[in-house]
């Protein structure tokens, strides 16, 4: 029998019948073959596999064979996933832009596309919408919407429609509460925000598959307040600012780093207001970093 991996626990996977997405669909739980072990493999949450049937009564199966791949992230570890939804809140917590843009360019270098969903749009619109313009030109579909009020919700689930969908964010900013509007059934467990520090507790403690209908699948992960960028060379940056590639074409040098350069076509963009100045200013600081950690090794 085919399933996909939703969970795995201390040795043990949770296996969904592929083609079963309702409520009553069945979950087993299985073990991996020893022979996973022997190739230095190990099943991912995400994967396709075959498993045999131990019994049917008691859903206990057994995994036999890994399907191949389509892709496979690191950071969550998880197989074939199909693009990446990143939550962070209009307020309270207020957004880290520099956070949002470590993962993108993590996501990118990956070869995932992103939606980014700022939530709880209800406690300050305006701002809201300066976010979405914020990042209106870096490549990903950007939405503002409020679980709290049900807005936005319809338009997210057709992003997320026959896809499988990596959810990640801070802790505090609503994921748990998405995904509970997004699904039917069981409830998650949603946190409180600390009043003093504007920081919430993390909810999720694993990563898991949650099957939401019609081949579409999300993956909740643990929240993170950190992110290091992956092992690339600090010349590859600036291809994962998508609006850099217009004006980059006015910089004076080749390999121009757009940082102390004369005659910066992405600088002067900056000044113009092509392009915004957080998002270069968050390149800069990145930029910074590999030049660092390089110099370092």
């Amino acid at each position: 029998m085919r399933g996909k991996i939703v969970k795995g626990i201390g040795g043990f996977y949770y296996v969904h019948e592929i083609g079963e997405c309702s409520e009553e669909a069945r979950i087993y739980e299985c073990r991996a073959k020893g022979i996973f072990r022997k190739d230095h493999r190990r099943p991912l949450v995400g994967d396709d596999v075959e498993m045999d049937i131990l019994d049917q009564e008691k859903a206990l199966g057994n995994i036999r064979e890994l399907l191949p791949r389509r892709s496979q992230l690191i950071r969550p570890a998880v197989a074939n996933v199909d693009q990446a939804l990143v939550i962070f809140s209009v307020a309270k917590p207020r957004p880290s832009f520099n956070l949002l843009d470590r993962f993108l360019v993590m996501m990118a270098w990956q070869e995932i596309p992103c939606v980014i969903c700022f939530n709880k749009a209800d406690l300050n619109r305006e701002e809201g919408a300066s976010y979405e313009r914020l990042y209106a030109g870096c490549g990903c579909r950007t939405l503002c919407i409020s679980a709290a009020q049900q807005e936005g919700i319809d338009r997210l689930s057709e992003l997320l429609a026959g896809k499988t969908t990596t959810v990640a964010g801070p802790s505090g900013v609503g994921k748990s509460s998405i995904v509970n509007c997004l699904q039917s059934g069981r409830v998650m467990e949603t946190g409180q925000i600390s009043e003093k520090i504007e920081r919430g507790k993390h909810t999720t403690r694993h990563s898991e598959l949650i099957a939401l209908g019609g081949n579409t699948f999300i993956l909740d992960t643990p929240g993170f307040s950190s992110l290091e960028l992956p092992c690339m060379e600090k010349e590859q940056l600036a291809g994962y600012y998508l609006e850099f590639a217009e004006p980059e074409k006015y910089c004076r040098f080749g390999g121009c780093s757009h940082i102390s350069e004369p005659v910066c076509g992405i600088r002067d963009a900056v000044e113009e207001g092509s392009v915004s100045r957080i998002r270069y200013e968050n390149y800069c600081l990145l930029y910074e970093e590999l030049k660092n950690r390089k110099r370092v090794k």
